[in-house]
């Protein structure tokens, strides 16, 4: 049986420190540091990874039959999750946008 406590706070650890290395990203991009930028999104998309390999530890439970009783606080941890992903991609697109605007 898996802990579903320790496994609901590796996902907000490692969600939580995407999420801040993300904005920091993107002040950087904002003052055209990108090549600092982009070594704050890869630092937080292997992150987001870890989260993502706890998180499937999950489906290959359920999936074996195991059924998984979702708390909060699980659920809280895997909206921070999705928000984050979803962050991430617009993070790189601002940089992106930035980099367009700043030649």
């Amino acid at each position: 049986m898996i802990n579903l406590e320790e496994i609901s706070f590796q996902l907000i650890s490692n969600v939580g420190e995407a999420k801040s290395l993300l904005f920091q990203a993107l002040r950087d991009a904002r003052e055209e540091k990108f090549e600092e930028a982009e070594a704050k999104v890869s630092t937080a998309e292997s992150s987001m990874l870890k989260a993502h390999e706890v998180h499937f530890s999950l489906i290959q439970q359920e999936a074996s039959g195991d059924k998984v009783q979702i708390p909060l606080l699980l659920m809280h941890a895997e909206d921070q999750l999705m928000t984050t992903e979803t962050l991430k991609n617009i993070v790189k697109e601002m940089i992106l946008m930035n980099k367009k605007f700043s030649k």
